[in-house]
């Protein structure tokens, strides 16, 4: 399994210089199996990227979706292969009590949001409404997804190929309303996704003095990105989803901070561009991308 970092922050796209190593682009991940599928995870501005590699050997694409909130849809309009005719694409994305995945995603594209309407997508496109998903398979990749915590129907996925496993919560405040956290594997949201997991990526919002000012915003502060990682024995781990206030310097000195800790694990902080190679028996491989403007 391979794995694609093309969008690394949180919130709101933050390009220009000060961002250029961790990144600006808004949450989206590549993940290819070995017989080629292709899986992306969230369509954040850097899904644009992303499109412009896909080449014409590729006939499926599916796309899961953690959540609706704006940042991980703002680039699904400008996803090319959404204007390939015949193209096969599956758009995954969390259940509403309310609306079904389609009325939802129409009201983002289609005027005056968007130019174009969802419905006149040339691809063959097909959306599914996920509230869980105990066992999916694309290729030879399994899928598995449940409710996560923060605002609005979200979830988070599980994707295993060959006794690997990945597990990605982008936007997640685990330690919402725990007295002690973290507490029962039970009733910590995300635990299972996350337990016993090759490669974690995980929300990393706040630095740890930001959080208490924003609890119930749906995101996590550095030090319980820590205790979940501990908690879930990851063995490596990836903090994702910045803050787009937060500089590179801002983000190197709060990375050196976490390390003076003892860790049981590899932290590995998101560089946009940045990809794992994840192979049965071996330690995840990582090559750090070069700076993105």
């Amino acid at each position: 399994m391979k794995v694609t970092l093309w969008g690394t922050r949180g919130s709101l796209p933050a390009p220009g210089p000060e961002t250029t190593r961790y990144g600006g682009n808004t949450s989206c991940v590549e993940v290819r199996g070995r017989d080629g599928s292709l899986l992306i995870l969230d369509a954040g501005t850097g899904i644009r990227r992303l499109g412009a590699t896909i080449g014409p050997e590729v006939r499926r694409i599916d796309l899961l979706l953690t959540h609706l909130h704006f940042d991980h849809i703002a680039g699904l309009g400008f996803f090319a292969p959404l204007f390939q005719r015949g193209l096969e694409v599956h758009i995954w994305g969390p259940a509403s009590t309310t609306l079904d995945l389609r009325a939802r995603l129409t009201r983002h594209l289609s005027p005056p949001i968007f130019p174009v309407r969802l419905r006149d997508l040339p691809c063959r496109l097909e959306l599914h409404d996920v509230a869980s998903i105990e066992h999916l398979e694309i290729g030879q990749l399994e899928i598995r997804a449940a409710l996560v915590c923060h605002p609005g129907p979200t979830v988070g996925f599980r994707i295993s190929e060959g006794g690997v496993s990945l597990a990605y919560l982008p936007d997640h405040e685990p330690a919402f309303g725990a007295i002690d956290f973290p507490s029962n594997p039970e009733w910590t949201s995300g635990f299972d996704l996350a337990a016993d997991a090759d490669l974690l990526i995980h929300d990393a919002q706040y630095a740890h003095e930001e959080y208490a000012d924003r609890v119930g915003w749906g995101h996590s502060g550095i030090s319980d990105l820590l205790s979940f990682a501990t908690a879930t024995r990851a063995a490596r781990v990836v903090p994702f989803h910045y803050d787009p206030a937060h500089t590179d310097a801002e983000l190197d000195r709060r990375f050196q901070d976490a390390r003076r800790r003892p860790l049981p694990f590899d932290l590995v902080p998101a560089m946009e561009g940045a990809t794992f190679e994840l192979s049965a028996g071996a330690k995840p491989s990582a090559t750090q991308a070069r700076p993105v403007g």
